[in-house]
């Protein structure tokens, strides 16, 4: 192995401030390795052009960003601790004693930042790629002495999130910890039914290619881990792309990616679902769900799966991709699963996302209260779209949110609709201008969304059309995973007085990202951030519905306000805006009726079991690793998810299910050939419900439906929200 010394020369002619004693310890750092690990694994070192990248990605940081920060030593403490954590945020592989080897770094890192000195940022990353291999060539030691080796009737236990944990003092006390992980990936394995030589090879592989991952290091993989630990510390959306993750970001802008239309990320050892793409494969396909780890993946229906723990996110993703109408069959870990050892697969056929798939779509419910029917139309928009290219090229049936939605609504009023619900549960955002517009379609003129920049200028989309698709009542469905554009036109409706916004507290994302080249990759940096017409911004806070309806998505995973170093929620001027109706002297009633109606619901009750039973997982700091009792719990959850499953069953006049084996198999059968249930989900309707409320509470909603008192309550109101 060579080892690669400081460039003291370099550091002298290019002003580096740093102190001499700073690159004795990186040396001593380097010396320490074992000399058993000179012989497998070759350390990486950085380029110049990765130099120069550095010294650009600082000085945008620092003069563009929106929010404004300097590199200083205070900074380095953090970047020294964001990076250790990217690294090994679960502490399972360095020791206390490599974190105080590496201390003299920790308020030095700011001088090396600005002027691209890479080597202690490198020296961390080859030591960690040692400890790696350290750690995976023990687990196979212990694999490979035999499963049979554990005892498992003893009262031990694992703990399932180290994040906040001590560095182990020493080579004994870590082997004591990974002794625990592989302990209970066996029995885990054993209590779903496989035998002991399934189980060694099962591990066998996965720690081997684990293996083979950390042995293929790449310079790159050092830098972008270091750039995005740095990066992060001025806000979660802004990261460094390395020339491949670059190519990988613009196929995926420009939609032509034929995969399985999901957004990925690097979560540790893990690549970890950020959300769907609308229309996409694996949106249809259902199963795949915001939070999933992605352990391995598999080509078609027969090959087995490869285990992508530890691999590089762009990897995992070639993997993935595929021609168009092939199967790819992914093993995850449930975001509500018990522990990392409990996965299932899942078979998605890849496809092209295509426009027309994400487009809005419209129903009609018809709904009776004491003997008067009503007609309620629902519109779901799963994304914010415009095909921008047939814009530009003069075609006059592009296809767009705004465009398409004025047409359903126009449809809907032929059938006599009363009340529109407009779901946008899901909606992760799109095209900023389109959710201005939709705004539009419900207000004869005015504003609908500030946007402020890193000099404080503010500048305000608005419509300045008159005219009006949709005059009468309006509630807007939103989720935690309504996001960014969503949030926009739902905060306007809520603005306005336009309409009620029912259901959880959305994601939070009020930030607009510009991409930027560099030398080498891209920088994608904040540079703005939305508020809605009333002052308040989106970020962090999201919109806070009127009537709140609970939900299975965990808000403490899922959310800005969950994002480590995510911009604070503020607020700014107000701008004047109409505001057509107050719902204060109504809105009591109408949670009181929709709790009422909730409180005898039974789909609402087993979406409260659901909760519950997934809030009990996720509390568990704490595994048995004894047999007997971790079997009685497997039993238990899994009794409890069965009756989950057969009450709606139930409900939908379907016989239940005989037990957990015949759940899973339909599960699966499910999965390849989605039986196309069209039944409106309880939550829409109970949008309709509320809607009905509305039209009868009051005449003063009811008055709501003519097109003609909109103008005129418009102009007749001063009030400010």
């Amino acid at each position: 192995m060579t080892i690669r010394k400081p460039n003291l020369s370099r550091l002298r002619s290019s002003g580096v401030a740093l102190a001499l004693g700073l690159m004795v310890t990186s040396s001593a750092v380097i010396a320490a390795l074992d000399k058993e690990a000179e012989k497998s694994f070759e350390p990486v070192s950085p380029t110049i052009d990765q130099a120069r990248a550095n010294i650009l990605i600082s000085r945008q940081l620092q003069f563009t960003h929106f929010r404004e920060q300097r590199i200083d030593s205070e900074l380095s403490e953090r970047v020294f601790d964001a990076y250790l954590d990217q690294l090994d945020g679960q502490r399972m592989y360095f020791l206390q004693g490599d974190i105080e080897r590496f201390s003299p770094w920790r308020t030095k890192l700011d001088a090396a930042l600005k002027t691209g000195q890479l080597d202690p940022a490198f020296q961390i990353y080859n030591l960690f790629q040692k400890r790696v291999i350290e750690r995976l060539d023990y687990a196979l030691e212990l694999v490979t002495d035999g499963v049979d080796e554990f005892e498992f009737d003893s009262e031990d236990r694992l703990k399932l999130d180290r994040a906040e944990e001590p560095w182990a003092q020493d080579k004994e006390a870590l082997d004591a910890i990974w002794r625990r992980r592989i302990k209970n990936a066996i029995l885990a394995q054993r209590i779903n039914g496989k035998d002991d030589e399934e189980i060694v090879t099962s591990l066998t592989r996965r720690y081997e290619s684990q293996r083979t991952r950390a042995m293929q290091a790449r310079s790159e993989d050092a830098f972008q881990s270091y750039m995005n630990a740095f990066a992060g510390l001025w806000d979660p959306h802004t990261s460094y792309f390395s020339p491949r993750t670059s190519e990988n970001f613009n196929i995926n802008m420009s939609l032509s990616l034929e995969g399985i239309g999901a957004v990925l990320q690097s979560d540790n050892e893990y690549t970890k679902v950020v959300r769907m793409v609308p229309g996409g494969p694996a949106s249809k396909q259902g199963q795949l769900k915001p939070g999933d780890r992605i352990v391995g993946v598999a080509q078609g229906k027969d090959e087995d799966f490869t285990n992508v723990i530890g691999w590089r996110l762009d990897e995992v993703v070639d993997l993935i991709r595929g021609p168009r109408e092939s199967v790819v069959r992914l093993e995850v870990i449930p975001a509500s699963a018990s522990d990392e050892t409990v996965t299932r697969g899942i078979a998605i056929t890849r496809d092209e996302v295509k426009l027309e798939e994400q487009s809005a779509q419209s129903d009609l419910i018809e709904l009776e209260r004491n003997g008067q029917p009503y007609k309620v139309g629902v519109i779901d928009i799963p994304t914010f779209y415009a095909d921008f290219q047939a814009m530009q090229a003069g075609d006059p049936n592009y296809k767009s949110t705004t465009r398409d939605v004025r047409k359903l609504i126009s449809d809907l009023k032929t059938k006599g609709m009363e009340g529109l619900v407009i779901d946008l549960r899901n909606n992760g955002g799109g095209a900023l201008q389109e959710a201005s517009d939709l705004v539009g379609l419900f207000i004869d003129e005015g504003p609908t969304v500030q946007i402020r920049n890193a000099d404080n200028d503010v500048s305000v989309l608005t419509d300045e059309d008159p005219s009006v698709a949709y005059s009468g009542p309006l509630v807007v469905l939103v989720n935690r995973m309504s996001a960014s554009a969503s949030e926009i036109f739902a905060g306007a409706i809520q603005d306005y007085g336009r309409g009620l916004v029912v259901g959880s507290q959305t994601f939070g994302k009020g930030t607009v990202q510009a991409v930027r080249p560099l030398n080498h990759g891209q920088l994608k940096i904040t540079q703005s951030k939305f508020y809605r017409v009333s002052g308040g911004s989106t970020q962090h806070k999201g919109v806070i519905p009127d009537i709140t309806i609970p939900t299975r998505i965990n808000k403490d995973e899922i959310g800005e306000d969950a994002l480590e170093g995510a911009l604070p929620w503020d607020q700014i001027e107000a701008v004047p805006h109409a505001r057509y109706f107050d719902f204060s002297g109504v809105i009591e009633e109408l949670r009181r009726r929709h709790e009422d109606r909730f409180s005898k619901s039974p789909e609402f009750q087993l979406l409260e079991d659901e909760i519950q039973l997934l809030n009990s997982q996720r509390d568990r700091e704490w595994v048995s690793l004894n047999y007997s009792e971790r079997e009685t719990y497997q039993d238990q959850l899994e009794s409890r998810q069965l009756k989950i499953a057969n009450a709606r069953r139930q409900l939908q006049g379907k016989e239940p299910f005989e037990d957990w084996t015949a759940l899973e198999n339909h599960q699966e059968a499910e999965a390849a050939d989605p039986d196309g249930d069209d039944q409106l989900d309880f939550i829409v309707r109970e949008g309709g419900h509320i809607m009905a409320d509305m039209l009868e509470l009051d005449s003063r909603m009811a008055s709501m439906i003519h097109p003609e008192r909109i103008t005129a309550q418009a102009r007749n109101t001063t009030e400010k929200f």
